[in-house]
Protein backbone atom coordinates (compact mmCIF):
# COMPACT_ATOMS: atom_id res chain seq x y z
CA UNK A 1 0.00 0.00 0.00
CA UNK A 2 1.63 3.37 -0.97
CA UNK A 3 1.83 6.51 0.94
CA UNK A 4 -0.63 8.04 -1.25
CA UNK A 5 -3.45 5.50 0.57
CA UNK A 6 -2.17 5.80 4.22
CA UNK A 7 -1.77 9.52 6.11
CA UNK A 8 -1.10 8.65 9.48
CA UNK A 9 -0.91 12.39 9.90
CA UNK A 10 -4.61 13.03 9.49
CA UNK A 11 -7.17 12.09 11.54
CA UNK A 12 -8.92 14.69 14.08
CA UNK A 13 -8.39 16.11 17.28
CA UNK A 14 -11.22 15.07 19.38
CA UNK A 15 -11.94 16.12 22.95
CA UNK A 16 -10.71 14.15 25.17
CA UNK A 17 -13.43 13.73 28.33
CA UNK A 18 -11.06 11.21 30.34
CA UNK A 19 -13.57 12.16 33.60
CA UNK A 20 -12.43 9.11 34.96
CA UNK A 21 -8.91 9.35 34.68
CA UNK A 22 -8.10 9.28 37.99
CA UNK A 23 -10.98 6.69 39.63
CA UNK A 24 -9.00 4.09 40.75
CA UNK A 25 -11.14 0.96 39.41
CA UNK A 26 -13.43 -0.85 42.07
CA UNK A 27 -14.90 -4.46 41.58
CA UNK A 28 -18.92 -4.78 41.09
CA UNK A 29 -20.36 -7.02 43.58
CA UNK A 30 -22.06 -10.41 42.15
CA UNK A 31 -25.48 -9.33 40.02
CA UNK A 32 -28.76 -11.57 40.73
CA UNK A 33 -27.77 -12.98 37.11
CA UNK A 34 -26.05 -13.04 33.91
CA UNK A 35 -26.43 -13.46 30.14
CA UNK A 36 -23.08 -14.76 28.69
CA UNK A 37 -23.02 -15.09 24.76
CA UNK A 38 -21.08 -17.52 22.86
CA UNK A 39 -20.15 -15.04 20.21
CA UNK A 40 -18.07 -12.11 21.87
CA UNK A 41 -15.19 -12.17 19.23
CA UNK A 42 -14.34 -12.18 15.83
CA UNK A 43 -14.31 -16.00 14.12
CA UNK A 44 -16.60 -19.10 14.66
CA UNK A 45 -19.28 -18.89 17.92
CA UNK A 46 -18.02 -21.31 20.83
CA UNK A 47 -20.29 -23.96 21.87
CA UNK A 48 -22.07 -24.37 25.08
CA UNK A 49 -21.51 -27.64 26.79
CA UNK A 50 -24.09 -26.89 30.05
CA UNK A 51 -27.91 -27.08 29.98
CA UNK A 52 -30.33 -25.72 32.32
CA UNK A 53 -30.39 -27.33 35.71
CA UNK A 54 -26.40 -27.39 35.97
CA UNK A 55 -24.35 -25.93 38.78
CA UNK A 56 -21.49 -24.06 37.47
CA UNK A 57 -18.52 -21.85 39.12
CA UNK A 58 -16.45 -19.02 38.44
CA UNK A 59 -14.20 -19.96 35.24
CA UNK A 60 -16.01 -23.04 34.87
CA UNK A 61 -15.80 -23.58 30.58
CA UNK A 62 -19.37 -23.16 29.70
CA UNK A 63 -18.70 -23.16 25.96
CA UNK A 64 -16.06 -24.76 24.04
CA UNK A 65 -13.95 -22.87 21.28
CA UNK A 66 -15.61 -23.34 18.07
CA UNK A 67 -12.68 -23.60 15.43
CA UNK A 68 -8.76 -22.05 15.26
CA UNK A 69 -10.33 -18.18 15.07
CA UNK A 70 -12.68 -18.34 18.16
CA UNK A 71 -12.56 -18.53 21.82
CA UNK A 72 -13.77 -20.74 24.68
CA UNK A 73 -16.29 -19.12 27.06
CA UNK A 74 -16.40 -19.39 30.75
CA UNK A 75 -18.94 -18.70 33.99
CA UNK A 76 -18.31 -15.40 35.44
CA UNK A 77 -20.67 -16.28 38.29
CA UNK A 78 -21.47 -18.98 40.42
CA UNK A 79 -25.20 -20.19 40.48
CA UNK A 80 -27.44 -22.69 38.36
CA UNK A 81 -28.20 -22.51 34.52
CA UNK A 82 -31.55 -21.17 34.04
CA UNK A 83 -31.75 -21.53 29.89
CA UNK A 84 -29.01 -21.67 26.88
CA UNK A 85 -30.85 -19.73 24.19
CA UNK A 86 -30.09 -17.74 21.23
CA UNK A 87 -30.20 -13.93 21.59
CA UNK A 88 -29.60 -11.09 18.87
CA UNK A 89 -26.52 -9.05 19.55
CA UNK A 90 -25.85 -5.30 19.28
CA UNK A 91 -24.40 -6.02 15.49
CA UNK A 92 -27.76 -7.93 14.97
CA UNK A 93 -25.72 -10.94 15.05
CA UNK A 94 -27.83 -13.95 17.07
CA UNK A 95 -25.99 -15.86 18.97
CA UNK A 96 -26.62 -18.64 21.59
CA UNK A 97 -26.16 -17.27 25.02
CA UNK A 98 -25.94 -19.04 28.79
CA UNK A 99 -28.51 -17.47 31.39
CA UNK A 100 -26.74 -18.39 34.98
CA UNK A 101 -28.83 -17.52 38.14
CA UNK A 102 -25.67 -16.51 40.36
CA UNK A 103 -25.34 -17.51 44.43
CA UNK A 104 -24.01 -14.64 45.15
CA UNK A 105 -20.59 -16.56 46.67
CA UNK A 106 -18.86 -15.79 43.68
CA UNK A 107 -17.26 -19.43 44.40
CA UNK A 108 -14.17 -20.09 41.82
CA UNK A 109 -14.48 -23.21 39.80
CA UNK A 110 -12.10 -26.38 41.43
CA UNK A 111 -10.66 -27.48 38.63
CA UNK A 112 -8.67 -24.49 37.76
CA UNK A 113 -4.70 -24.96 37.59
CA UNK A 114 -2.22 -22.24 36.67
CA UNK A 115 -1.01 -23.22 32.99
CA UNK A 116 2.39 -24.84 32.13
CA UNK A 117 4.40 -22.29 29.96
CA UNK A 118 7.62 -22.66 28.84
CA UNK A 119 7.36 -22.58 25.10
CA UNK A 120 5.57 -19.74 22.29
CA UNK A 121 3.48 -22.74 21.81
CA UNK A 122 2.41 -23.49 25.87
CA UNK A 123 2.11 -19.80 25.97
CA UNK A 124 -0.34 -20.31 23.20
CA UNK A 125 -2.33 -22.43 24.07
CA UNK A 126 -2.81 -21.39 27.42
CA UNK A 127 -4.02 -18.12 25.63
CA UNK A 128 -6.46 -19.76 23.75
CA UNK A 129 -7.67 -22.20 26.96
CA UNK A 130 -8.23 -18.49 29.15
CA UNK A 131 -10.48 -17.28 26.62
CA UNK A 132 -8.93 -14.09 25.82
CA UNK A 133 -9.21 -11.95 23.15
CA UNK A 134 -8.33 -8.84 22.21
CA UNK A 135 -10.04 -6.50 24.98
CA UNK A 136 -9.61 -2.90 22.95
CA UNK A 137 -12.20 -3.56 21.24
CA UNK A 138 -11.99 -5.74 18.27
CA UNK A 139 -12.28 -9.12 19.29
CA UNK A 140 -9.74 -11.06 18.36
CA UNK A 141 -8.49 -14.14 19.62
CA UNK A 142 -5.25 -13.70 20.56
CA UNK A 143 -3.61 -16.66 20.87
CA UNK A 144 -4.13 -16.70 17.12
CA UNK A 145 -1.92 -13.59 16.80
CA UNK A 146 0.49 -15.66 18.78
CA UNK A 147 0.45 -18.47 16.27
CA UNK A 148 3.32 -17.70 14.92
CA UNK A 149 5.09 -20.77 12.60
CA UNK A 150 8.23 -18.71 12.07
CA UNK A 151 9.57 -16.14 15.16
CA UNK A 152 12.03 -14.27 12.71
CA UNK A 153 8.98 -12.53 11.53
CA UNK A 154 8.23 -11.22 15.02
CA UNK A 155 10.78 -8.10 14.50
CA UNK A 156 8.62 -5.85 16.71
CA UNK A 157 6.57 -6.68 19.98
CA UNK A 158 3.98 -3.55 19.95
CA UNK A 159 1.70 -2.92 23.16
CA UNK A 160 -1.22 -0.38 22.20
CA UNK A 161 -1.67 1.98 25.45
CA UNK A 162 -3.06 4.81 23.15
CA UNK A 163 -6.98 4.94 24.41
CA UNK A 164 -7.71 7.23 22.11
CA UNK A 165 -11.61 7.64 22.21
CA UNK A 166 -13.24 9.90 23.93
CA UNK A 167 -14.32 8.73 27.97
CA UNK A 168 -12.79 5.42 27.98
CA UNK A 169 -10.02 5.02 30.91
CA UNK A 170 -10.16 1.34 31.53
CA UNK A 171 -6.84 1.16 29.62
CA UNK A 172 -5.27 3.91 31.80
CA UNK A 173 -6.41 2.63 34.68
CA UNK A 174 -4.93 -0.75 34.05
CA UNK A 175 -1.62 0.91 33.25
CA UNK A 176 -1.44 2.82 36.25
CA UNK A 177 -3.23 0.34 39.05
CA UNK A 178 -1.41 -3.25 37.12
CA UNK A 179 1.91 -1.76 36.29
CA UNK A 180 3.07 -4.97 37.91
CA UNK A 181 1.24 -7.12 35.48
CA UNK A 182 1.74 -5.18 32.59
CA UNK A 183 5.64 -5.41 33.15
CA UNK A 184 5.42 -8.92 33.91
CA UNK A 185 3.66 -9.46 30.76
CA UNK A 186 5.81 -7.83 28.96
CA UNK A 187 8.95 -9.33 29.66
CA UNK A 188 7.44 -12.52 29.64
CA UNK A 189 5.87 -12.40 26.57
CA UNK A 190 8.77 -10.54 24.84
CA UNK A 191 10.93 -13.70 26.19
CA UNK A 192 9.48 -16.16 23.82
CA UNK A 193 9.00 -13.98 20.82
CA UNK A 194 12.34 -12.67 20.66
CA UNK A 195 11.61 -9.49 18.70
CA UNK A 196 14.81 -7.05 18.10
CA UNK A 197 12.60 -4.17 20.28
CA UNK A 198 9.38 -3.82 22.17
CA UNK A 199 7.45 -0.67 22.00
CA UNK A 200 4.52 0.10 24.62
CA UNK A 201 2.91 3.18 22.57
CA UNK A 202 0.65 6.04 24.68
CA UNK A 203 -0.76 9.11 24.15
CA UNK A 204 0.91 11.65 26.02
CA UNK A 205 -2.11 13.25 27.64
CA UNK A 206 -1.63 10.11 30.00
CA UNK A 207 1.25 11.60 31.65
CA UNK A 208 1.05 9.60 35.12
CA UNK A 209 0.68 6.31 32.79
CA UNK A 210 4.02 7.14 30.92
CA UNK A 211 5.88 7.54 33.72
CA UNK A 212 4.78 4.61 35.76
CA UNK A 213 5.63 2.63 32.59
CA UNK A 214 8.98 4.51 32.04
CA UNK A 215 10.03 4.48 35.81
CA UNK A 216 9.68 0.10 35.46
CA UNK A 217 11.50 -0.34 31.97
CA UNK A 218 14.23 2.77 32.34
CA UNK A 219 17.10 0.05 32.32
CA UNK A 220 16.35 -1.69 29.65
CA UNK A 221 17.00 -0.56 26.67
CA UNK A 222 15.49 -3.08 24.48
CA UNK A 223 11.73 -1.84 25.78
CA UNK A 224 10.65 1.32 24.80
CA UNK A 225 7.96 3.48 26.35
CA UNK A 226 6.52 5.81 23.19
CA UNK A 227 4.79 9.18 24.04
CA UNK A 228 2.63 9.76 21.54
CA UNK A 229 0.44 12.65 19.76
CA UNK A 230 -3.00 12.68 21.23
CA UNK A 231 -4.22 12.38 17.42
CA UNK A 232 -7.52 10.23 17.36
CA UNK A 233 -7.32 7.09 15.63
CA UNK A 234 -4.23 7.09 17.24
CA UNK A 235 -4.64 3.77 18.94
CA UNK A 236 -5.72 1.97 15.56
CA UNK A 237 -3.74 -1.15 14.41
CA UNK A 238 -2.64 0.36 11.35
CA UNK A 239 -1.84 3.70 12.31
CA UNK A 240 -0.11 2.68 15.63
CA UNK A 241 2.06 0.40 14.06
CA UNK A 242 2.99 3.23 11.18
CA UNK A 243 3.69 6.38 14.10
CA UNK A 244 5.70 3.78 15.96
CA UNK A 245 7.96 1.52 13.80
CA UNK A 246 7.34 3.18 10.56
CA UNK A 247 5.68 0.52 8.31
CA UNK A 248 2.40 0.13 6.65
CA UNK A 249 0.05 -2.70 6.94
CA UNK A 250 -0.52 -3.86 3.29
CA UNK A 251 -4.51 -4.02 2.32
CA UNK A 252 -5.29 -7.27 2.76
CA UNK A 253 -2.24 -8.40 4.79
CA UNK A 254 -2.07 -8.29 9.17
CA UNK A 255 0.48 -6.82 10.78
CA UNK A 256 2.54 -10.15 11.17
CA UNK A 257 3.08 -9.59 7.68
CA UNK A 258 5.72 -6.42 8.38
CA UNK A 259 6.85 -8.00 11.34
CA UNK A 260 4.85 -6.70 14.11
CA UNK A 261 2.75 -8.48 16.49
CA UNK A 262 0.41 -5.83 18.79
CA UNK A 263 -1.57 -6.30 21.36
CA UNK A 264 -3.75 -4.37 24.21
CA UNK A 265 -2.18 -3.26 27.05
CA UNK A 266 -5.38 -5.30 29.10
CA UNK A 267 -5.17 -7.90 26.99
CA UNK A 268 -1.67 -8.49 28.07
CA UNK A 269 -2.23 -7.42 31.35
CA UNK A 270 -4.88 -10.29 31.62
CA UNK A 271 -2.75 -13.23 30.26
CA UNK A 272 -0.10 -12.40 33.11
CA UNK A 273 -3.26 -12.59 35.46
CA UNK A 274 -4.21 -16.11 33.90
CA UNK A 275 -0.22 -17.38 33.77
CA UNK A 276 0.11 -16.57 37.48
CA UNK A 277 -3.41 -17.44 39.03
CA UNK A 278 -5.05 -19.85 36.29
CA UNK A 279 -8.63 -17.91 36.13
CA UNK A 280 -10.03 -17.83 33.06
CA UNK A 281 -11.36 -14.24 31.54
CA UNK A 282 -14.61 -14.06 33.35
CA UNK A 283 -14.75 -10.28 34.13
CA UNK A 284 -13.52 -7.03 32.18
CA UNK A 285 -12.54 -3.82 33.70
CA UNK A 286 -14.48 -0.64 31.87
CA UNK A 287 -15.60 2.65 32.02
CA UNK A 288 -19.09 3.77 33.20
CA UNK A 289 -19.30 7.55 31.77
CA UNK A 290 -21.80 9.60 30.34
CA UNK A 291 -23.71 13.01 30.57
CA UNK A 292 -26.93 10.93 31.86
CA UNK A 293 -24.75 8.61 34.18
CA UNK A 294 -25.04 9.92 38.11
CA UNK A 295 -22.18 8.62 39.49
CA UNK A 296 -18.62 7.93 36.57
CA UNK A 297 -16.41 4.80 37.42
CA UNK A 298 -13.92 2.27 36.34
CA UNK A 299 -15.39 -1.24 37.50
CA UNK A 300 -14.72 -4.68 37.41
CA UNK A 301 -18.07 -6.48 36.07
CA UNK A 302 -18.09 -10.36 35.52
CA UNK A 303 -18.72 -11.03 32.08
CA UNK A 304 -22.54 -10.89 31.15
CA UNK A 305 -23.91 -8.94 33.47
CA UNK A 306 -26.64 -5.95 32.01
CA UNK A 307 -26.16 -2.90 31.39
CA UNK A 308 -28.97 -1.98 33.64
CA UNK A 309 -27.24 -3.45 36.97
CA UNK A 310 -23.83 -1.73 35.70
CA UNK A 311 -25.69 1.81 35.40
CA UNK A 312 -27.66 0.83 39.11
CA UNK A 313 -23.76 0.19 40.61
CA UNK A 314 -23.11 3.70 38.97
CA UNK A 315 -25.92 5.23 40.54
CA UNK A 316 -28.41 5.59 38.51
CA UNK A 317 -29.24 7.69 35.89
CA UNK A 318 -29.54 11.92 36.01
CA UNK A 319 -32.14 11.48 33.84
CA UNK A 320 -33.41 9.40 30.92
CA UNK A 321 -30.52 8.63 28.84
CA UNK A 322 -31.33 9.36 24.73
CA UNK A 323 -28.09 6.73 23.64
CA UNK A 324 -26.48 3.93 25.16
CA UNK A 325 -23.24 2.92 23.38
CA UNK A 326 -20.68 0.06 24.14
CA UNK A 327 -17.31 2.04 23.38
CA UNK A 328 -16.90 4.96 22.89
CA UNK A 329 -18.61 7.84 20.96
CA UNK A 330 -16.33 7.57 17.92
CA UNK A 331 -16.54 3.70 17.34
CA UNK A 332 -19.00 3.03 19.71
CA UNK A 333 -22.09 0.34 19.02
CA UNK A 334 -25.30 1.49 20.17
CA UNK A 335 -27.09 -0.54 22.64
CA UNK A 336 -30.76 -1.90 21.68
CA UNK A 337 -31.97 -1.89 25.46
CA UNK A 338 -30.62 -2.03 29.13
CA UNK A 339 -30.77 -5.90 28.56
CA UNK A 340 -27.81 -6.02 26.85
CA UNK A 341 -24.82 -7.72 28.77
CA UNK A 342 -21.42 -6.76 29.20
CA UNK A 343 -19.08 -8.41 26.58
CA UNK A 344 -15.51 -9.39 26.59
CA UNK A 345 -14.46 -6.27 24.07
CA UNK A 346 -16.64 -4.25 26.07
CA UNK A 347 -13.98 -1.42 27.25
CA UNK A 348 -17.00 1.13 28.36
CA UNK A 349 -20.36 1.56 28.33
CA UNK A 350 -21.67 5.37 27.64
CA UNK A 351 -25.18 7.05 28.66
CA UNK A 352 -25.80 10.35 27.29
CA UNK A 353 -28.87 12.77 28.15
CA UNK A 354 -31.02 14.26 25.05
CA UNK A 355 -28.70 17.41 25.02
CA UNK A 356 -25.88 14.97 24.26
CA UNK A 357 -27.23 12.43 21.96
CA UNK A 358 -26.40 13.14 18.53
CA UNK A 359 -29.47 13.96 16.66
CA UNK A 360 -28.15 16.03 14.11
CA UNK A 361 -30.23 16.22 10.62
CA UNK A 362 -28.46 14.73 7.55
CA UNK A 363 -28.17 17.19 4.70
CA UNK A 364 -26.40 17.10 1.10
CA UNK A 365 -22.97 17.11 1.00
CA UNK A 366 -21.65 19.75 0.16
CA UNK A 367 -17.95 18.91 -1.38
CA UNK A 368 -15.88 20.82 0.93
CA UNK A 369 -13.02 17.78 1.22
CA UNK A 370 -13.04 17.47 4.33
CA UNK A 371 -13.34 13.44 5.08
CA UNK A 372 -10.76 13.12 2.81
CA UNK A 373 -8.01 15.19 4.34
CA UNK A 374 -8.63 13.82 7.60
CA UNK A 375 -9.17 10.30 6.97
CA UNK A 376 -6.00 8.49 8.07
CA UNK A 377 -6.12 5.49 5.51
CA UNK A 378 -6.50 8.68 2.52
CA UNK A 379 -10.05 7.25 1.42
CA UNK A 380 -12.35 9.15 -0.73
CA UNK A 381 -16.15 8.90 0.80
CA UNK A 382 -17.61 10.95 -1.87
CA UNK A 383 -16.36 8.39 -4.36
CA UNK A 384 -17.45 5.81 -2.34
CA UNK A 385 -21.20 6.97 -1.56
CA UNK A 386 -21.43 7.29 -5.60
CA UNK A 387 -20.07 3.66 -5.70
CA UNK A 388 -22.57 2.87 -2.73
CA UNK A 389 -25.45 4.21 -4.34
CA UNK A 390 -24.78 2.59 -7.71
CA UNK A 391 -24.24 -0.57 -6.02
CA UNK A 392 -21.08 -0.56 -8.17
CA UNK A 393 -19.01 -3.09 -6.32
CA UNK A 394 -16.06 -2.80 -9.16
CA UNK A 395 -15.96 0.66 -7.94
CA UNK A 396 -15.86 -0.17 -4.79
CA UNK A 397 -13.20 -2.21 -4.95
CA UNK A 398 -10.91 0.28 -6.89
CA UNK A 399 -11.87 3.21 -3.95
CA UNK A 400 -10.19 0.57 -1.45
CA UNK A 401 -13.00 0.53 0.48
CA UNK A 402 -12.13 -2.32 2.54
CA UNK A 403 -8.99 -0.55 3.99
CA UNK A 404 -12.00 1.58 6.09
CA UNK A 405 -11.45 0.97 9.76
CA UNK A 406 -14.59 2.56 10.43
CA UNK A 407 -12.95 5.04 13.03
CA UNK A 408 -15.53 7.72 12.47
CA UNK A 409 -12.77 11.32 12.07
CA UNK A 410 -15.24 11.47 8.56
CA UNK A 411 -18.44 11.54 10.16
CA UNK A 412 -16.74 13.39 13.36
CA UNK A 413 -15.79 16.83 10.43
CA UNK A 414 -18.69 16.43 8.27
CA UNK A 415 -21.06 19.73 8.09
CA UNK A 416 -23.29 18.07 6.43
CA UNK A 417 -23.45 15.38 9.45
CA UNK A 418 -23.58 12.21 6.42
CA UNK A 419 -23.67 8.68 7.67
CA UNK A 420 -20.62 8.21 6.37
CA UNK A 421 -19.00 5.30 8.26
CA UNK A 422 -22.53 3.40 8.38
CA UNK A 423 -22.38 3.88 3.97
CA UNK A 424 -18.85 2.08 4.23
CA UNK A 425 -20.17 -0.78 6.49
CA UNK A 426 -22.87 -1.28 3.91
CA UNK A 427 -20.24 -0.22 0.80
CA UNK A 428 -18.29 -3.23 2.19
CA UNK A 429 -21.40 -6.00 1.99
CA UNK A 430 -21.66 -4.43 -1.22
CA UNK A 431 -17.97 -5.32 -2.24
CA UNK A 432 -18.03 -8.87 -0.87
CA UNK A 433 -21.06 -9.80 -2.44
CA UNK A 434 -19.96 -8.60 -5.71
CA UNK A 435 -16.35 -9.98 -5.15
CA UNK A 436 -18.38 -13.76 -4.08
CA UNK A 437 -20.50 -13.19 -7.66
CA UNK A 438 -16.83 -13.21 -9.09
CA UNK A 439 -15.66 -16.28 -7.91
CA UNK A 440 -19.23 -17.87 -8.70
CA UNK A 441 -18.73 -16.61 -12.68
CA UNK A 442 -15.05 -17.72 -12.56
CA UNK A 443 -15.84 -21.56 -11.36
Amino acid sequence: MSKRFFDPLSGVHVPHRKNTALMEAVRMPAPSSVVIPTVMHIGAPAKPIVKAGDKVAVGQLIAESGGFISAPVHASVSGTVKKVEDIVLSNGRSAPAVFIESDGEMRPFEGLEKPKVDTLEELTEAVRASGIVGLGGAGFPTSVKLAIKDIEQAEYFLINGAECEPYITSDTRTMLDYTDLVERGVRRISDFLKPKAVIIGVENNKPRSIAALKKRFEDDPHIEVKSLPPMYPQGGEKVLIYNTVGRVVPEGKLPLDVGVVIMNVTTLANIEQYIETGMPLVEKLITVDGSAVKEPKNIFVPIGTRLRDVFEFCGGFKEEPKKVLYGGPMMGTAVPNLDAPVLKNTNAVLAFAEKDADHKQETPCIRCGRCVNHCPMRLNPPAIAKAYNNKDGEALYKQRVNLCMECGACSFVCPAHQPIVQRHKLAKVVLRNWQNSQKGDKA
